[in-house]
């Protein structure tokens, strides 16, 4: 009887170490996407316009879940593209309203201004990546910054909840 209260024991120990540790951590499956080469790139859909239909970008990103528990967060790109790179750069935002710095001539958002919390970088059309941080709660915006793209629509919000 003894061994079996130690064995219950050891086991229950094991199954809340367990549930724990899938509590702690988060994934999240980011897709980059676009309508393929031959559609033309749109513009004027960068993070912070307001009355922007996003259902007309030629480009985007989706996150799912778009929100998840503060700590340590693994995302999982993929460049759901069939001929085109892309990337996911993760930005903190302590305003949401306020636009992304921007750099005209590079076309193209000024990463060192904005906050760069990560990335997976350039990713060749059907490849994969990822990126595993600990975050803590606020806004971000996930953004490609391939010169041209963050402007046809490729960033999403995602929040961090604590």
């Amino acid at each position: 009887m003894n061994k079996l209260v130690r064995n219950s024991a050891v086991v229950l120990a094991a199954i809340f170490a367990t549930a724990g540790a899938a509590q702690a951590a988060a994934t999240v499956q980011v897709s980059l996407w676009d309508k393929g080469a031959n559609v033309p790139m749109t513009t004027g859909f960068a993070y912070g316009m307001s009355g922007v239909d996003m259902s007309k970008a030629s480009m985007g990103i989706t996150a799912k879940p778009a929100t998840v528990k503060a700590g340590k967060i693994t995302f999982k790109v993929k460049n759901s593209s069939k001929d085109t790179i892309h990337e996911m750069i993760m930005m903190y935002r302590a305003d949401s309203t306020t636009p992304l710095p921007y750099i005209d001539a590079e076309n193209r958002v000024d990463e060192d201004k904005a906050g760069d919390k990560g990335e997976v970088s350039e990713l060749d059309p059907g490849a994969s990546g990822t990126l595993t941080v600990d975050l803590k709660p606020g806004k971000y915006v996930l953004i490609c910054n391939v010169p041209g793209h963050f402007a046809t629509g490729m960033w999403t919000e995602f929040t961090v909840k604590p």
